[in-house]
């Protein structure tokens, strides 16, 4: 039977006393969703202050520490406009990485996101290209980019489930009615999470789980850890796996 993908989102904007932020923190934390079932981690880097930043030293430490504990794992680093707004200074301050991730999420309704990927293409970084709305689905199915990248990210930002789930099957047949065969993997946002989760499992689609998109787990508990979360996640892909 083919193997669900399962990728886990390490931190992000998420206030949570779990969320790692020292590159010490994020590979201990990316080993445990590792061993829980995550294929993937995604991640952020934090400066000294806790600030999120795409600083060439924070950035190449995190990679460093999650390649030292999970050898053989894809890292996928974000490249958000939300840390850096200009264009230009963002992907200045990409240029300045030396220790590469092996993806980056490329937001595609971002100003500059086309350069950005152009850039990370040329040097053998994979792309996830990040759609949060219709408009960026739109945005991406008329990009020069969208036969180069490793996955489309159908993420939609609403956390009302009912919301979530229409933009999702918006974005999703957008991409699909374009002729985009790429690999998809969807999430939602705090509620709407595991909804657009399991819609996407009954489609055959990977999906995405960690404290950055949620910090419940499905009957609504707190979530005490990204493992919980990923554990939680494994059991869902079991259950609609069942369901077919």
């Amino acid at each position: 039977m083919k193997v669900t993908f399962l990728q886990v989102a390490l931190n992000g904007d998420r206030r949570h006393e779990a969320v790692p932020k020292s590159a010490e923190a994020i590979g201990r934390e990316a080993l445990a969703s590792v061993r829980a079932g995550a294929h993937s981690v995604h991640v952020h880097a934090f400066d000294a202050a806790g600030r999120e930043t795409l600083n060439a030293a924070e950035c190449d430490a995190v990679v460093t520490a999650i390649r030292e504990s999970c050898p053989g794992v894809p890292i996928s680093l974000t490249t958000s406009a939300t840390i850096i707004a200009d264009p230009a200074a963002r992907l200045a301050a990409v240029r300045g990485w030396t220790v590469l991730p092996d993806l980056v999420t490329a937001n595609q309704g971002e100003d500059g996101i086309t350069e950005l990927c152009q850039w990370f293409l040329a040097r053998g970084v994979g792309i996830e290209a990040g759609l949060l709305s219709p408009d960026d689905a739109r945005n991406f199915v008329a990009s020069p980019i969208r036969a180069h990248c490793r996955r489309v990210l159908i993420e939609p930002l609403n956390p009302d489930p009912a919301t979530a789930l229409r933009d999702a099957e918006e974005m999703e047949a957008i991409v699909l009615g374009a002729g985009i065969t790429l690999p998809q993997v969807h999430h939602g946002y705090d509620g709407s999470c595991w909804a657009v989760n399991r819609r996407a499992l009954a489609r055959g689609h990977g999906i995405r789980t960690g404290l950055e998109d949620v910090a419940a787990l499905p009957d609504g508990a707190a979530a005490r850890s990204n493992g919980q979360l990923v554990e939680a996640a494994r059991r869902m892909i079991a259950e609609v796996k069942a369901e077919r």
